[in-house]
């Protein structure tokens, strides 16, 4: 019996419409990840990435087709799906504990045990000196460990990540990668990830979906080998068969033609 997909899109379409008129952002989408499948999307701007990403998050109804999570059609948000994104949102005038336990607060689940487990997250991810501090008291990766914490501690069955590195330095940004696969394989968790860094989405993923534009549609699936899928990041970037799917990623971006509206 074949197992149900933890996300699909099937047959999806989008039109934003304003007062300029009507755009096409992405056409004729079918996409299924399976369950603890790490995905990425990647694509030149005004293919339809962040459009996707927020139609698996049912931020909005898709024009046509469907949007499915865990094989109940999605007709809005759910506590099932976190989102993490570049910024991190923490709230200022919030100690990091109480920022991380936002999620429970927005689900009415926030309790002694659910706040063990804020501890327990924090600690997990280096922050469990951290607890009683304030955002501006933290580095931009310490903030970012925090915005994963809030993520996972309403332990939601699939993570979606809008480039959530991508304003970090290459040392930090490295070790963010690493922590968040590592924690997510730990977990069995599904996860999609948008991202412009080809290097990050080959050392991350066990598939990334190449995207053409005008408009947004699946140019390419490539299946990352599994020597390389196996490793961690960090490690998967220093194996021999790195550099050819770096290019083989690299060559199908530069095929796609320039030009094109954004709805990014």
């Amino acid at each position: 019996m074949k197992e149900t997909p933890a996300l699909a899109l099937q047959r999806l379409s989008h039109v934003y419409v304003n007062d300029k008129g009507a755009s096409l952002a992405v056409e004729g989408i079918d996409l299924s990840v399976a369950q603890g499948e790490f995905v990425s999307l990647v694509g030149p701007s005004g293919c339809g990435k962040t459009t996707l990403l927020s139609l698996l998050a049912g931020l909005f109804p898709p024009t046509m087709g469907n949007v499915w999570l865990g094989g109940e059609r999605v007709s809005g948000p759910s506590p099932k799906v976190g989102y993490m994104l570049q910024q991190d949102f923490l709230f200022p005038w919030r100690s990091i504990r109480d920022n991380a336990a936002i999620g429970l607060e927005i689900n009415g689940t926030k309790n002694r045990t659910t706040m063990a487990a804020v501890d327990g997250w924090l600690a997990e991810l280096g922050l469990d000196d951290a607890g009683h501090r304030y955002p501006h008291e933290l580095s931009g990766g310490m903030r970012q460990r925090v915005a994963l914490a809030r993520t996972l501690v309403t332990e939601p069955e699939v993570l979606l990540l809008d480039e959530p590195f991508s304003a970090l330095d290459l040392h930090i940004k490295l070790q963010l990668e690493d922590l968040v696969v590592q924690t997510l394989r730990k977990l069995g968790k599904t996860a999609v990830l948008v991202t412009h860094d080809l290097a990050e989405a080959a050392a991350m993923s066990d598939r990334v979906i190449v995207l053409g534009r005008n408009p947004g549609h699946i140019r390419k699936e490539i299946t990352v080998p599994a020597e390389i899928r196996d490793a961690d990041p960090m490690t998967a970037r220093k194996l021999p068969g790195f550099q050819p799917l770096f290019e083989e990623l690299w060559a199908e971006l530069d095929a796609v033609e320039p030009g094109g509206d954004s709805h990014e």
